[in-house]
This record gives C-alpha cells, sequence and structure tokens, in this order.
C-alpha cells in the first residue's frame, strides 16, 4: 500500500525529525519572552507536568518529558538558579531526589498555560477537527511504531 502512495520523503523526515516541533518552540520560546516570562519550552513541559503533580523523583521527570537524565539534570539545575524548582532528598531512597515547584514556579502556571494556549490555537490555525483527529492518530501511530 505504501509503495503506491506518492510522497514527499524529505518532508516526511523532516516533518518527523522534528522541524515542526522546532518551529513550534521558536514560537512558544517568542511569545514567552514577549509576554515577559522567562523560560523556555523545555522547561515548560516540566513546568506543566509538576502543576499536575508536583514532588516527583527526577527520573519520573526524564520518562515524562523524553529527556535523558544528564539533559534533566541540566534543566532543573537552570530551573533551581531561577528559584522555579527546588530538589529535595527523597526520605525513602537517599539517592535520589524530588522536584518540588516553589512559589514563584507555581505562580507562572496562569499566565504561562495561557500563552502555550495561544501559541498552539496560532499553530493549528485552520485546522480541522477532523484533520486533527487524523493527524493525531497518525503520529501516534508512527510513535508506537518506533519506539523502542
Amino acid at each position: 500500500m505504501i509503495e503506491q502512495f506518492n510522497f514527499d520523503i524529505q518532508l516526511i523526515f523532516a516533518i518527523l525529525n522534528g522541524k515542526v516541533s522546532a518551529a513550534i518552540n521558536r514560537k512558544l520560546n517568542r511569545n514567552f519572552r514577549q509576554n515577559g516570562l522567562d523560560i523556555t519550552p523545555e522547561q515548560w513541559t516540566v513546568l506543566l507536568y509538576l502543576w499536575e503533580k508536583d514532588g516527583v523523583p527526577q527520573q519520573e521527570l526524564c520518562n515524562a518529558t523524553f529527556k535523558d537524565k544528564p539533559s534533566m539534570t541540566r534543566l532543573i539545575d537552570n530551573m533551581e538558579r531561577q528559584q522555579l524548582v527546588v530538589r529535595t532528598a527523597n526520605p525513602k531512597d537517599r539517592r535520589t531526589n524530588k522536584i518540588h515547584l516553589t512559589q514563584k514556579g507555581k505562580g507562572l502556571e496562569g499566565k504561562a498555560r495561557h500563552i502555550a494556549n495561544k501559541t498552539l490555537r496560532e499553530a493549528l490555525h485552520g485546522l480541522t477537527i477532523e484533520e486533527l483527529k487524523v493527524s493525531q492518530e497518525v503520529l501516534r501511530k508512527i510513535f508506537t511504531n518506533t519506539k523502542e
């Protein structure tokens, strides 16, 4: 079936290798900056998870955001310097830390969600609900086919 489908392989690989993601991240970064928020799209993904479930092990954040341990450590280090999160020793396992939001980190939620939703609406402009449903299902299948 796929052999009969005439597709632009260069475009498909560009999309699947992050071109769309990079463009959305640039737009989100620009929108955060223009609205006075000093956070990155990577930090946004961590904050978003912590707003739903605060005080989680660092490994859980890695799994939830698809980041490796060294990347997450650097990200958390930067977020600590910005006073958005704090690490606390896990009382059940002293080899691990739990990541908690600070008041400053909690206080960004409303504005950051608003800006992220605005960015998503801009990115999805002109798409129908049916196109979004099909796209979501296609991307889910591709992810399932390629995840380890």
